[in-house]
């Protein structure tokens, strides 16, 4: 059984195969890398070359955070100096430049300000069905985007939502997200 990166990987250089398929059409029909977008009608530059990034971070100075995942709990922080709250954490405090941070668990209710549906996925989730994304207001201050498990046609402003946090259903890993609260 293949795991969600294999079938990502796979996913992604079938994808590919079929953009660099129809670049070398286009460049073959017309000498260029540049086709009129059909919304827009603006000419749009395809470059040729290749990137794929895979990023390696550091994350051992929030680890909290990290073991907190694996124990179904959500992390923030506040900085002991001046009292900023931080989400996703931060180790040292963007504000007073202090590193003396406490660390304290988000609480699992908040309230929804505003969502989007997005039909046009980056190529990593490209795999995935149309989601929501929405951004959370939590009583502690604080602001999270996460994915909204709900149908859209649901949603208000204002609305209860609950955060989960757990492995996310077709992924495998431990992820945050909300959906309505009960």
């Amino acid at each position: 059984m293949s795991t969600v990166i294999e079938k990502l990987r796979e996913y992604l250089d079938k994808a590919e195969a079929e953009q660099i398929r129809q670049l070398d059409q286009l460049v073959a029909a017309t000498g260029l890398p540049v086709y009129k977008d059909p919304k827009t009608g603006a000419l749009v530059w395809v470059d040729v070359r290749e990137l794929r990034l895979r990023f390696q971070l550091s994350v051992n100075k929030i680890a909290k955070f990290v073991e907190g995942l694996s124990q179904e709990r959500l992390y923030y922080t506040v900085c002991k100096r001046c009292g900023a709250k931080y989400f996703p954490p931060q180790a040292d405090c963007p504000r007073c430049k202090a590193s003396d941070m406490e660390w304290r668990e988000v609480s699992r209710e908040g309230e929804l300000i505003t969502w989007t549906v997005i039909n046009v996925k980056p190529a990593s989730f490209a795999h995935n069905k149309d989601y929501v994304v929405g951004i959370v207001r939590m009583p502690e201050g604080f602001n999270i985007t996460a994915w909204v498990d709900a149908d859209p046609s649901a949603l208000r402003p204002g609305m209860r939502l609950r955060l989960v946090v757990g492995r996310r259903p077709g992924e495998n890993y431990i992820t945050y997200w909300f959906r309505p609260a009960q």
